[in-house]
């Protein structure tokens, strides 16, 4: 693993530079038109897609990186999109690596009608974004270091889909670059777009043997210049509370209460170790959705953690939290589902250091200190390093993820792109 700072990069330092690069406006503008396109996923729902919406920027892509030149692009009937770059001349033989980034947004908050607002040479202060909601420095420190930065908001109505439109727009400004330059020396690269990775689904049909990529990067991170190549294990939890129903007047020891089981359970997952209780590597218990009746409840619960024996301590807890409602309602039952939704990625890319060197090697020569951190979540990229190829988080300069508070720095941006085309390179030496 490469000696990775423990300091992220401060935008405070370099970020007028970033801002004047020629691509800047293209890219700041790919990126206004990629939030205003409503491509929440739907994780109810089991097709890929999972909603309908996700095609209108996939055919967007489609069309765009066409009009670029980009020859060899395929949109297949699952919304994925792949397009094959060739290598520069003489560099034929090179490995090819791919880029990745998502194209749904998550549906943790509104995400219809998104109004992105473009706020340059940001002042450092307080901003008001519609009435009742409020982006300020007191609450969200990051932003004290954007001061004279030109930022992204959303006006507060809805998410502002940096998750991962940011990511998208890094990935089409860095091949329009090679595409119109070429000076830009490169080996043989894929570009993947997907549907449905906040469902956790987006590599459920994924084409893998039409792939020739050995290495792939995500752009799916947050701050620069943040790189991460471990991320939770992570399985859900479908608890189904089967009840008996009676008249609640004549009740006694004939009725079990399929609302009071579920409510039971929940209560019983600890608040120590809930999303908002911990950080770092800590993992956690999450419901992410309850409803149901006197006679039939469910409950859906995220269970996360970085090792294996710490899952497994999570799910036999949940199993026995489980047994203790079936023991406290004995007229009622209890139904677990338990799956697998990915696995930490640390393991497998620590088979492949190169990948993670030529990348750590790529952000030092864009001016920027990488910084090694974990995701507490998970990406595309980790269930793609799961199929065999190693793939690390990159930044994107987004903020706030899956919140009306979400905001994206263009300078971040800017560095993200800057740090593709050293990867590019890197990767010919």
């Amino acid at each position: 693993m490469p000696a990775f700072s423990a300091h992220t990069f401060s935008t405070m330092k370099n970020h007028t530079n970033y801002l004047a690069q020629a691509f800047v406006p293209a890219m700041t503008e790919r990126f206004l038109r990629y939030a205003k396109i409503d491509t929440q996923s739907d994780r109810h729902i089991e097709d890929i897609p999972s909603t309908q919406k996700q095609w209108e920027l996939a055919r967007l892509l489609d069309a765009e990186l066409k009009d670029l030149g980009v020859k060899d692009v395929e949109l297949n009937e699952h919304c994925y999109l792949i397009a094959r770059i060739p290598a520069s001349k003489g560099f034929e033989g090179k490995p090819c690596i791919g880029l990745m980034a998502h194209m749904d947004t998550a549906s943790d908050a509104p995400g219809a009608r998104v109004n992105p607002n473009l706020i340059r040479n940001y002042d450092g202060k307080a901003i008001q974004l519609s009435p009742g909601w409020r982006l300020d420095p007191a609450d969200y420190a990051d932003l004290r270091e954007h001061q004279g930065d030109t930022i992204i908001t959303t006006d507060g109505n809805t998410l502002l889909g940096a998750d991962d439109k940011a990511g998208v727009a890094e990935i089409m400004t860095f091949v329009s670059l090679l595409m119109s330059n070429q000076e830009i020396l490169h080996g043989p690269l894929e570009i993947y777009f997907t549907p449905d990775e906040e469902t956790g689904k987006g590599m459920d049909m994924f084409p893998l043997s039409k792939t020739k990529t050995v290495a792939c990067y995500t752009l799916d991170g947050g701050k620069a210049a943040e790189v991460e190549a471990e991320c939770f294990t992570a399985y859900s939890v479908h608890a189904e509370f089967s009840g008996q129903v009676i008249h609640i007047g004549a009740a006694r020891g004939k009725f079990a209460n399929a609302v009071a089981m579920a409510c039971q359970f929940a209560n019983m997952l600890p608040r120590s170790e809930s999303p908002e209780s911990t950080d770092g590597w800590y993992g956690y218990y999450c419901p992410i959705e309850i409803s149901g009746t006197m006679e039939h409840a469910m409950v859906d619960v995220y269970l996360r953690d970085f090792s294996a024996p710490g899952m497994q301590k999570r799910i036999d807890a949940v199993k026995t939290f489980a047994a203790a409602v079936e023991a406290q309602y004995p007229l009622g039952k209890v139904d677990l589902t338990i799956k697998k939704q990915y696995l930490n990625m640390k393991e497998k890319l620590d088979e492949s250091p190169e990948v993670l060197d030529k990348l750590e090697k790529a952000i030092v020569q864009a001016g920027a200190e990488p910084a090694m951190c974990p995701i507490r979540g998970g990406t595309d990229g980790s269930r793609l390093t799961e199929m065999g190829i190693p793939t690390p988080n990159i930044f994107t300069g987004g903020y706030n993820y899956h919140s009306r508070f979400e905001w994206a720095s263009v300078n971040e941006m800017s560095l993200a792109v800057l740090t593709l085309v050293n990867l590019a390179k890197g990767w010919i030496e």
